[in-house]
């Protein structure tokens, strides 16, 4: 599947399509709700959207090493590091020796991406290594305009849109708030072990809760009504930001919107698993039913085999903007 991807995307370089597999690995373990959707991209496309998950894993497993011994600095210095070789990647166009940035910096280049979003999201995850909690939803805003925004708007020129840019990129910023949310919400008790509180301050204390309510239920195992109050809050917080995005699947390319419009399902399917665990995400991880994954697939496999019908018999007078610029996707440096 691979291969077939990177040859659909006209990558022909073996350093480069090295450099791509990578990516696909990191997005395929860190990342399994989203490369499932991914598959329903065409295939051509996927590359790109592997290398750009595929680098933010990355970037987010330096940010969170418990594993290794690596200390505070460490991470710094890594960071930091990984910085200078984006920077110099991107000027380029694709060179230098690092895989996961060569694959980003290529896919860039071959879409036109706006190079600010990896600025931004390299401030977020600076930011992650001093910052471990945030009062108030719109300093949790100001972060997650790196984290979670800007991958939106990294995606939307891969995606393809048939309405203009500006039209459709705040609901792309949007989408990737939502799922971001969604993330935080289920990973409240892995990210309160690594020393962070995502769920805004003043959410929780509105509820009575604070970082050690939340410490307590997560070493106790037991169960607090303010907590659970705090939690559903957020789930109704994060349904919102969902709404706002929810335009959006409409202003995508025919061919895109399988692979989004599954991504967002699943996505919101977490929030379901959330509510129908009653909240205990700080006592076991929420996950979508198999037999519910399998279903919402399926779906997707249905409407994309009825673009491509609708785009082979012509499709309905609208024509998606842009896809890679076929010089610059080849399998060179760009």
């Amino acid at each position: 599947m691979a291969e077939r991807e990177l040859d659909a995307a006209g990558i022909t370089d073996p350093a480069l399509r090295d450099a791509y597999q990578r990516c696909r690995r990191l997005n395929a373990r860190h990342g399994k709700t989203y490369f499932l959707a991914t598959r329903l991209l065409p295939p051509a496309r996927r590359p790109a959207v592997h290398a750009l998950y595929g680098f933010a894993r990355w970037a987010d497993d330096i940010v969170d090493d418990q594993v290794s011994a690596a200390t505070a600095g460490d991470r710094v210095r890594a960071l930091r590091t990984l910085w200078r070789r984006l920077s110099e990647g991107l000027r380029e166009g694709g060179s230098g020796d690092e895989p996961v940035v060569r694959a980003l910096a290529h896919t860039a280049a071959a879409y036109g991406i706006d190079h600010r979003h990896f600025h931004d999201f390299m401030v977020s995850m600076h930011r992650d290594l001093t910052v471990t909690e945030y009062a108030d939803y719109d300093a949790l805003m100001g972060y997650m305009h790196g984290s979670a925004a800007s991958i939106g708007l990294q995606m939307l020129p891969v995606l393809g849109a048939v309405v203009p840019h500006e039209v459709a990129a705040p609901h792309a910023a949007a989408l990737g708030v939502a799922f971001q949310l969604t993330n935080f919400l289920r990973d409240v008790g892995e990210d309160l072990d690594r020393g962070r509180v995502y769920l805004p301050a003043d959410l929780l204390a509105a509820h009575g809760v604070d970082r050690e309510l939340l410490r307590w239920s997560r070493d106790t195992g037991a169960r607090d009504p303010r907590i659970r109050a705090a939690l559903v809050a957020a789930a109704e917080l994060t349904r919102g930001v969902y709404r706002e995005a929810a335009p959006g699947l409409e202003m995508l390319d025919p061919l895109a919107r399988p692979c989004i419009r599954t991504a967002f399902v699943l996505y919101g399917g977490i929030l379901d698993a959330i509510e129908a665990g009653d909240y205990a995400v700080l006592h076991r991880r929420a996950v979508v039913p198999h037999r519910r994954r399998a279903a919402v697939a399926f779906d997707g496999l249905g409407r994309v085999a009825a673009a491509r019908l609708r785009a082979r018999a012509g499709g309905r007078g609208v024509r998606a903007v842009p896809g890679p610029s076929p010089a610059a996707a080849r399998g060179g440096t760009g």
